[in-house]
């Protein structure tokens, strides 16, 4: 299925009527097809005809960008070298939003596109009244083939054209062998929900090539055993492991998204006890939805399409409270998925919360006994499925994957079990509950369903390996996974914010987001204008654009582990305070109290703090800056030994610093 509109050898370009390429393209849109899309169509058309004569190559209009649900205008290949060109007929300003815009799509192509990676890309926005300005071709100091945005008006293309071929080298390449190469594309989970949402499968967004972990087998294998469940009459609750950023939080996305299905009364949800992801997914696949409702001219309220997208993404404590009030009435859902299912409460703090916040005074189930025991009320047949993230329990009371299963074991021995054998891994903590298991009859070990390998960090899969190796103190093992890395995936640290501020600025492209990101326990970062305790809204400061002091890109407000689980950025700044400190015997747990700090000496308190820490080093997609603050001597709050080692230990690991 063409990935484009409309294309053409140039000349054949050339030569064709324009109303013959606005009928292709008019054939191939999939919205309501408004007068002023087909007269910038049109516009279009009649310019590129004007100035493509004596280029041989193709264009391509319409092209699409997957991962981004968006399309580029139109895009040439000419000499080796792609031109990304982004119209605004009609007018006569370049804005920053613009100007993103365009990046985005080159970056896109340079990034995941396989036969563009080497390629040179020239992005190029185009303001069709511009006034005439000078002509800027430059490459962008990362020195991969990609030119900073060129803007020129329509008058200046020719010029454009003429000028970046006359700038660059291009290496020549057939079309037909450029459009073989596969988009492999590694989406933020933002991305990806919307784009499964607009309809687009999970094969569509995600890479799939041979060293990689296809998504598409992992769900295979959850629908199978959904499928199975319901042409039996079975009950299975089914655990789905992999890797922080290998994309447990997109295939429970996917799976909900497909079995979802009023007209056969089929209805599935997807459940996270994460506040800030469920927030920021609510409201940006609102706003997309009433976008897109505008593009085929069937306008809707924000509202409404909330009231849409609820039905499919709700948070977990919500679909507990409306189960406890409606006692015996099994759930509308067959099918739930259980984001970060290590997190749920365990029996105490499940007991504690139900007695103090909903008056049940003698609740005796933990949270995934109960929730069990929800879908355990239909008489035919349901379908659990927990997405389990290893070592990332950060919260007090979180009961962690051995729960869900000693609850199967003391509760429901009826229903199936589908598990991965990774889940005996020691990060998953659930031995003794796995022992448990092995006289179970009704369990299935399926390879697939464990994510071995991240997708966020798309430029290098084994920082979640380096970053477990450097908090397991792991240093030989840590230098050679940091030399694996090479210039693919920069970490640098710094005793300086400011420093690593102007680092993160210049290492972000395009619409590229950064952010600082701190421990929840780090209270003596105030100094540096850093309070863990002032308020944010995530959906601010993950959604909103550059122009917002709201948002990330502004470096004012700050996400600890507790807003950025589950989420991420392109690049991150990670400011480590005195709350974790290295010491040659093993990490060294502190929370500020008071005036001072006080030593955590519960192991459990211990490992929700090095799982913070774990989180906010996972969170970056292209790179991250570690900041170590060096101390204040007038400070005993902020000495400079609670700073030193940690600085000391992690570049003895190997990691470079910035001056």
């Amino acid at each position: 299925m063409a990935r484009e509109y409309y294309s053409g050898l140039i000349e054949e370009f050339i030569d064709s009527s324009v109303e013959s390429v606005l009928g292709a393209l008019a054939d191939n849109n999939q919205f309501s097809l408004e007068l002023a899309q087909k007269n910038a169509w049109k516009e279009e058309i009649v310019l590129l005809q004007s100035v493509l004569s004596g280029y041989a190559g193709k264009i391509y209009f319409e092209y699409s960008i997957p991962r981004m649900g968006q399309r580029i205008d139109v895009l040439l290949l000419i000499n080796g070298v792609i031109f990304v060109l982004e119209f605004k007929v009609g007018e006569h300003a370049f804005h920053q939003h613009h100007i993103d815009q365009v990046w985005d799509y080159a970056l896109d192509l340079k990034n995941f596109h396989e036969t563009s990676h080497n390629l040179v890309i020239a992005p190029v926005l185009i303001a069709t009244k511009a006034n005439d300005r000078p002509l800027n071709i430059s490459m962008t100091p990362q020195n991969d083939n990609l030119l900073f945005p060129v803007m020129c008006n329509a008058g200046m293309v020719p010029d454009v054209i003429a000028g970046v071929l006359g700038f660059v080298e291009g290496q020549p390449i057939e079309p037909t062998d450029w459009e073989q190469g596969r988009y492999l594309p590694t989406p933020t989970i933002i991305e990806a929900a919307i784009s499964l949402y607009q309809g687009h499968s999970v094969e569509d967004i995600s890479r799939k090539s041979a060293e990689d972990i296809n998504l598409g087998a992992t769900t295979d294998s959850v629908s199978g055993v959904i499928e199975h469940a319901r042409t039996t009459g079975q009950k299975c609750i089914c655990f789905v492991t992999g890797v922080p950023g290998a994309g447990k939080t997109l295939v429970g996305l996917n799976i909900a998204n497909q079995h979802m299905n009023k007209a056969s009364e089929l209805y599935s949800v997807f459940l996270s006890g994460n506040g800030p992801l469920v927030a920021i997914l609510t409201e940006a696949l609102a706003r997309d939805r009433v976008k897109r409702s505008i593009e085929e001219g069937k306008k809707i309220k924000k509202g409404e399409a909330k009231s849409e997208v609820k039905a499919l993404i709700q948070n977990v404590h919500h679909f507990r409270d409306d189960c406890l009030q409606s006692e015996s009435v099994p759930p509308i859902e067959h099918v739930v998925l259980f984001d970060e299912a290590q997190r749920a409460w365990n029996l105490e703090q499940t007991s504690s919360f139900m007695r103090q916040k909903k008056g049940v005074p003698n609740f005796e189930m933990s949270e995934p006994e109960f929730l069990i025991s929800c879908m355990d009320r239909h008489d035919d047949w349901a379908v659990i499925v927990c997405l389990v993230g290893g070592g990332q329990e950060i919260n007090t009371g979180e009961a962690g994957i051995s729960e869900w299963i000693e609850s199967v074991n003391r509760s429901y021995p009826h229903w199936h079990v589908y598990i991965s054998p990774q889940i005996h891994d020691s990060e998953y903590a659930a031995g003794e509950a796995i022992a448990m298991l092995r006289p179970h009859r009704d369990v299935t070990y399926i390879d697939d369903l464990h994510l071995a390998v991240s997708m966020r960090s798309y430029r290098a899969e084994n920082v979640s390996a380096l970053v477990k190796q450097i908090l397991d103190l792991d240093v030989l093992s840590a230098r050679q996974t940091l030399n694996s890395l090479n210039n693919k995936y920069p970490i640098v640290v710094t005793r300086c914010l400011k420093r690593a501020k102007s680092w993160l600025k210049q290492q972000a492209r395009g619409s590229e987001r950064y952010g600082i990101v701190v421990s929840s326990q780090a209270s003596r970062l105030k100094p540096h204008a850093i309070d863990v305790k002032s308020p944010m809204n995530p959906v601010y400061w993950f959604l909103e654009g550059k122009d917002d002091v709201r948002s990330s890109y502004y470096l004012e407000d700050v996400a600890t582990e507790f807003h950025i689980q589950g989420l991420e950025l392109d690049w991150a700044c990670v400011t480590w305070d005195g709350d974790f400190r290295y010491s040659e015997e093993d990490w060294l747990h502190f929370s500020f109290r008071g005036s001072k700090w006080q030593r955590i000496n519960k192991p459990e308190r211990q490992m929700y703090l090095k799982n913070a820490y774990r989180v906010l080093l996972t969170r970056a997609r292209q790179g991250m800056v570690i900041v170590v603050p060096e101390g204040d001597p007038e400070d005993p709050t902020r000495d400079a030994a609670f700073y030193d080692d940690t600085f000391e230990y992690l570049t003895s690991v190997g990691l470079p610093t910035i001056e």
